[in-house]
């Protein structure tokens, strides 16, 4: 009898097939007429079994099935189609700022390994959420986000001096990142990589729990930075866009946090809406001895907007204001920022390039295609397939978009 095991898929029967569910919040489904052509079969957590195959046999029919199903890969949370990139997929992890490494010559790296949130804040600069106009959805294989996370920072080490550079990585989504399943084998493989100081998490809190902390912490978490926007519950729920958000939840798990590593307390202060609730945050921060970093709450073009944007010049006065309230330093412990060596750039705006066009956008007529070990987002593009001819119009910090020339 062929029992198939695959850690990261979980197999349940439905009447007419067998759902997969994969890293926990992406589902495909095999139909059961397809797998009866294979044989008898019986499916159980993370295994289907065929009682009539041989394990080779098993693989070998079996596998086209499977293939099929991840290219029908959707996300629980929004039903957009998803794409997996993985070690075999072809497609680059440098690019795009939808997923994997984003470099902006400096020792502070961007990794992002799903796109995707559980709650809906109506602020949201990249229009996360239940409520997202957005088409697709991705995730990365964490093997193959850690090989290249490491290619990146050992490039930063040649600089001829001989002297070490630090890189400090920084798991920023364009959503939540604790929805990715393998949260902790990341962390757990990145802190393995030479040359890696800090590793940090920029999340929502709300799915923190005590054994999730402890977890990241022996994986080599360094920061926590918790977007907590209001103490207020009904505030709480407003700016997080659910009724079901549970702030009193959040912050018991801050309180926790703050006892065993660094954790930043980072809202965002959106003018006339939680302007009552940044002193209270700051009061709370500094009870539990967790640091402060307020942010500005900026407009952006393919983000929400629920307000209008403050200045910076008024945003710094109120920050003073709120300092001589609260007594905390609210600009002394900015994070050391420096310039390293930045990645080299395969092509430069304005150029023309022959791309291969691999996978959709997240946005309307945007597809993915890549060039010269580059993603490119080509924007207005009506081919789905196949070599495109595109002029770069974008090319800043390696993160590319083109268009059809």
């Amino acid at each position: 009898m062929a029992r198939l095991e695959f850690q990261d898929i979980l197999f349940s029967q439905e009447k007419d097939s067998v759902r997969l569910i994969f890293l926990r919040i992406f589902e495909s489904h095999i139909d059961n007429a397809s797998l009866e052509r294979l044989g008898r079969f019986a499916v159980k957590d993370h295994h289907i079994g065929f009682p009539d195959l041989s394990e080779k046999a098993a693989q070998n029919k079996f596998m086209p099935l499977l293939d099929r199903a991840f290219r029908e890969l959707k996300s629980t949370l929004t039903g957009n189609p998803a794409v997996y990139i993985h070690q075999n997929s072809g497609i680059p992890l440098i690019g795009t700022l939808y997923f994997g490494i984003v470099d902006r010559g400096t020792n502070i790296l961007e990794v992002k390994p799903v796109t995707g949130c559980n709650i809906d804040c109506p602020f949201c600069s990249v229009d996360a959420g239940r409520s997202s106009g957005r088409l697709v959805d991705f995730v990365v294989e964490d093997s193959y986000l850690v090989s290249e996370t490491r290619k990146v920072v050992d490039y930063k080490q040649e600089v001829g001096e001989g002297a070490e550079v630090k890189i400090d990585v920084f798991v920023n989504t364009h959503g939540e990142p604790l929805l990715y399943a393998d949260i902790v084998d990341l962390v757990k493989g990145i802190r393995a990589i030479k040359h890696v100081s800090t590793i940090s998490i920029i999340t929502n809190g709300t799915l923190l729990t005590k054994m999730l902390v402890d977890d990241l912490i022996s994986a080599g978490l360094t920061q926590l930075n918790v977007s907590l926007n209001a103490i207020d519950p009904a505030k709480a729920k407003e700016l997080a866009g659910s009724e079901g958000h549970d702030v009193n939840n959040v912050i018991d798990m801050c309180c926790y946090v703050a006892d065993k590593l660094k954790l930043v307390i980072a809202p965002v202060w959106i003018k006339g809406v939680n302007d009552d609730d940044i002193p209270k945050l700051i009061s709370f921060a500094k009870g539990i001895g967790a640091e402060v970093g307020i942010q500005n709450y900026l407009v952006h073009k393919k983000g929400r907007k629920m307000s209008k944007q403050v200045g910076w010049e008024d945003f710094y006065a109120q920050l003073e204001e709120w300092e001589r309230q609260t007594g905390m330093d609210l600009k002394a412990k900015e994070h050391t920022l420096f310039k390293t060596r930045p990645l080299e750039k395969p092509f430069r705006k304005g150029d023309t390039v022959k791309a291969e066009i691999v996978c959709p956008g997240r946005i309307k007529d945007e597809m993915l295609a890549v060039a010269g070990g580059r993603a490119i987002s080509v924007v207005k593009c009506f081919k789905k397939k196949g070599m495109v001819k595109l002029k770069i119009l974008r090319d800043k910090d390696n993160v590319f978009v083109g268009e059809e020339a």
